[in-house]
């Protein structure tokens, strides 16, 4: 079982920043691909990042790539997502999840565990 936490949403305006952190607790942290998706109002849950067990291989959505980074601290079992120059419809619940693969995976069926969601709001 691993549980996850998320924080770091909040509201910001466009071109701004945020990093979103995702605390684990549980067995084996180190042994999971991470992942971030997101869902906005109305809208299928999506993919937006993710990071191997390692954080030696990363992959991103096509909307996300150059603007965010994932990384992992496996000392601290956390991962992280710095959301650079954010746009209006970068808004959504962010979700931080985690799954039991030694390969990078992307949809969500396969994420095994997931946390509650933190929101990100970007104003125009």
């Amino acid at each position: 079982q691993v549980q996850l936490v998320e924080s770091g949403g909040g509201l910001v305006q466009a071109g701004g920043s945020l990093r979103l952190s995702c605390a684990a607790s549980g067995r084996a942290f180190n042994r999971y691909v991470m992942g971030w998706f997101r869902q906005a109002p109305g809208k299928e849950r999506e993919f937006v990042a993710a990071i191997n067990w390692r954080g030696t291989t990363t992959y991103y959505a096509d909307s996300v790539k150059g603007r965010f980074t994932i990384s992992r601290d496996n000392a601290k079992d956390a991962v992280y997502l710095q959301m650079n120059s954010l746009k209006p419809e970068d808004t959504a619940v962010y979700y931080c999840a985690a799954a039991n693969n030694i390969v990078v995976v992307t949809t969500r069926r396969e994420y095994d565990y997931w946390g509650q969601g933190t929101q990100v709001t970007v104003s125009s």
